[in-house]
């Protein structure tokens, strides 16, 4: 059975043509975690004001502040992805 991946690459010259114009968009852009951070965030916040307190109060303030936690945790790991 053939194994293409063993064969030699072909048409070299051709090759570099195509990477020089393949990809005019430029890098593709990574994704980023800031906004699944921030919606955990405050889903565990939200957990966290159910079960201990109970009150809408506390989950509500559950919410918030595990929305800004993700979201400054979110950041964070973005930055540290760019270097």
């Amino acid at each position: 059975m053939a194994r293409s991946h063993h064969r030699k690459k072909h048409k070299e010259h051709l090759r570099s043509y195509q990477n020089s114009q393949g990809n005019l968009a430029g890098k593709p852009k990574k994704g980023k975690v800031t906004g699944i951070f921030t919606v955990l965030g405050a889903a565990t916040g939200f957990a966290i004001g159910f079960f201990a307190v109970g009150s809408t109060l506390a989950m509500i303030i559950g919410i918030i502040a595990g929305g800004i936690i993700g979201y400054l945790i979110g950041r964070k790991v973005d930055e540290q992805a760019e270097k």
